[in-house]
């Protein structure tokens, strides 16, 4: 019995493990839409211009 249990637990573990795989493999034959392609780069621009905000008014000015 004990056995029996723990090759089952291998065949779900396993069984598990290829049905992500596959699943995978598929998933990377979709191609993301332009109108989000468009919208992350959008969304990184802004937050990159937010950062660079953020920075010139965290600066202290130098005493030169």
């Amino acid at each position: 019995m004990n056995g029996w249990l723990i090759f089952l637990i291998i065949a779900i573990v396993l069984g598990v493990i290829l049905s992500n795989l596959l699943l995978l493999k598929q998933s990377a034959k979709h191609k993301i839409p332009d109108h989000i392609i468009k919208a992350v780069a959008a969304r990184r621009l802004a937050e990159e211009q937010e950062a660079e905000k953020l920075e010139t008014q965290n600066k202290k000015p130098t005493d030169d």
